[in-house]
């Protein structure tokens, strides 16, 4: 599971504790451990070096008690992948060993499959792709229109064509409760892949239109002619936003 195919990776899973909607997330209790735990233990059945990435003492206090590996990064970061590309930086000079590779991944998922890691690196086995993502398709008849989640429409080569919040594409011929049955929908899973010289490019880009209008990051760099390649995974991806989110997780749990 954890071949590289000649790549250095690294995975590392931004974690911070000033949640709006859930402040201490990455320390709520799921069973006998905490989600940030759940996430690193999951992360590292598919890959050999891990860290998280966080801008708060207790978080990385609670990652070297359990044995995992942490950095600390500055508390000013706007998304997690910009956090990701200060904590490359952080790790090599700690580690001594540049990634070719940084896979970041959600730290609010404590039920991530390493498959759908694995799935994610595989992309990289193509060495023209510089970044990559994970979609799912559809099912027919499942809501495509809550705008919380995501939807991607992709090119023939499964690369990302754009990102919205809205259903795209519009099916002009049927009616709306039809869509999801007469085409393939797809929803975007918030797992990526980078290789380390464009993650540090792309944080250095200017907000775009398409970014501050869908709120999506991933539109920025589409914006700037970066192509994002994609897997479909079967799995879909279950993200802890909210207390109430926390007490399905622990019934999945139990």
């Amino acid at each position: 599971m954890k071949k590289d195919k000649g790549y250095k990776l690294t995975g590392i899973i931004p974690a911070r504790y000033a949640s709006s909607r859930f402040p201490g997330k990455p320390l709520a209790s799921i069973g006998d451990r905490t989600m940030i735990q759940r996430v690193y233990e999951q992360t590292m059945k598919a890959l050999d070096t891990v860290y998280v990435a966080t801008d708060d003492r207790r978080i990385y206090d609670a990652v070297l008690n359990f044995g995992g590996r942490a950095v600390i990064t500055s508390a000013d970061h706007q998304s997690g992948t910009d956090r990701c590309a200060e904590a490359v930086g952080l790790i090599t000079r700690e580690s001594g060993i540049a990634a070719d590779i940084v896979i970041n991944i959600q730290g609010d998922e404590p039920f991530i499959k390493p498959e759908q890691i694995t799935m994610l690196v595989s992309c990289f086995s193509d060495r023209t792709v510089e970044i990559a993502t994970l979609v799912r398709r559809v099912r027919p008849g499942e809501d495509i229109f809550n705008p919380n989640h995501p939807k991607v429409v992709l090119d023939a080569n499964n690369n990302a064509l754009y990102f919205s919040r809205a259903a795209i594409p519009f099916f002009r011929d049927a009616e709306v409760y039809e869509w999801s049955h007469k085409h393939h929908y797809y929803k975007h899973i918030g797992l990526y892949g980078y290789k380390s010289d464009v993650l540090k490019k792309i944080t250095q880009l200017p907000s775009s239109p398409l970014e501050k209008a869908e709120s999506l990051e991933q539109n920025r760099w589409l914006e700037n002619g970066y192509r994002i390649r994609t897997a479909i995974t079967e799995w879909e991806s279950f993200g802890i936003d909210t207390p109430g989110d926390l007490e399905k997780a622990k019934s999945l749990f139990m």
